[in-house]
């Protein structure tokens, strides 16, 4: 990549911290780290947690090399102004936001078309990320490999249509939540009938790898793979809930979708 290139944030919650616990586990924390957020209590809060970076103000953090835009859908608009006079003509701008597609994003920066999109997967805080992007016509294949490789070390970076983006927001990014709490009732269960914490964590990740490569790849109908199990003690509030988590998830990706 030659050159280590300066990383600003824009925005310093869940992501930033999400990104920075990725880099520091993976040892590829980049050199020069500048982050501002408007609100003082969460750039504290990271600070603390990542003492190497350097707080600053937005002009600051959006003058850096790669400015990762890391602030809610609703709070872009607002941000784009203040970001606009501070980019570097040679900048690469992030955003990690879904809804705004990079040609708004350029408009709303005067033009400025140094622009890529990621949607940021939460496991990328242990390295085991899956992070799709989508580059603007005006990176060239310098740019997008220095990107690839800054964001290699929070894990699986694959590039997609910018068109597909929303629906990885809800796919990948929004997943891990409805998978958490059930993992975590498992482990509880387990622990609580005699498992060690070790054990009852080993088990419960290869049945998860099992789970889903035997979807994937068994050669059976979701619903066979399904009916491989002979008892199934939550399958009437399993039903209930797919049945009305299904609308929601239709209803968030068409308010996400520009």
């Amino acid at each position: 990549m030659g050159a280590q290139k300066s990383v600003g944030f824009v925005g310093c919650g869940r992501v930033a911290t999400i990104f920075l616990g990725g880099w520091r586990r993976a040892g590829t924390m980049p050199g020069t780290i500048v982050a501002f957020d408007s609100n003082e209590e969460v750039t504290a809060r990271l600070r603390n947690r990542y003492p190497d970076i350097r707080v600053g103000t937005l002009a600051e953090a959006a003058g850096q090399d790669i400015v990762f835009l890391a602030v809610h859908p609703p709070v872009v608009a607002s941000v784009l102004p203040g970001v606009k006079p501070a980019l570097k003509p040679e900048a690469i701008l992030v955003s990690l936001a879904p809804k705004f597609v990079i040609a708004k994003l350029s408009k709303g920066l005067g033009g400025f078309g140094r622009i890529a999109r990621v949607i940021p997967n939460a496991p990328s805080i242990i390295g085991k990320g899956y992070n799709p992007m989508a580059f603007g016509d005006a990176l060239g294949e310098d740019d997008r490999t220095a990107l690839r490789e800054l964001l290699d070390g929070l894990g699986d970076g694959v590039e997609v249509s910018e068109a597909h983006l929303e629906v990885y927001a809800v796919v990948t990014a929004m997943g891990p939540t409805f998978l958490w709490p059930q993992l975590d009732m498992l482990a509880s269960l387990a622990r609580d009938s005699g498992l060690t914490q070790q054990a009852a964590w080993d088990g419960i990740e290869k049945m998860v790898n099992g789970t889903v490569t035997s979807m994937r790849h068994s050669g059976l109908s979701p619903a066979d793979v399904q009916d491989l199990v002979p008892v199934r003690p939550v399958a009437e509030e399993t039903e209930a809930f797919v049945g009305a988590a299904k609308p929601k998830l239709e209803g968030l990706l068409a308010k996400l979708r520009p």
